[in-house]
């Protein structure tokens, strides 16, 4: 298994974009430099009302299959 960490800044405005559809991925770098994109959607537990903000660690296979995700 492989992971990245990631900080994470969404609003709601554009937490809205992403649910509704209109954008699917997140891309951000990770703190090892990184860019990557993964699902939007693996994000949608940690909504609160003002957005999601926070640091996830993101594990993933070898193949790059999603895993899992936690808030640190």
């Amino acid at each position: 298994m492989h992971q990245i960490i990631v900080d994470i800044s969404i609003s709601p405005d554009e937490w809205v974009k992403l649910y509704q559809g209109l954008a699917t991925d997140v891309r951000t770098t990770a703190r090892d430099g990184r860019t990557v994109r993964f699902p939007a959607r693996i994000l949608s537990r940690f909504f609160l009302r003002d957005g999601i903000h926070g640091s996830f660690r993101i594990v993933f296979d070898d193949r790059g299959k999603f895993s899992a995700i936690e808030r640190l």
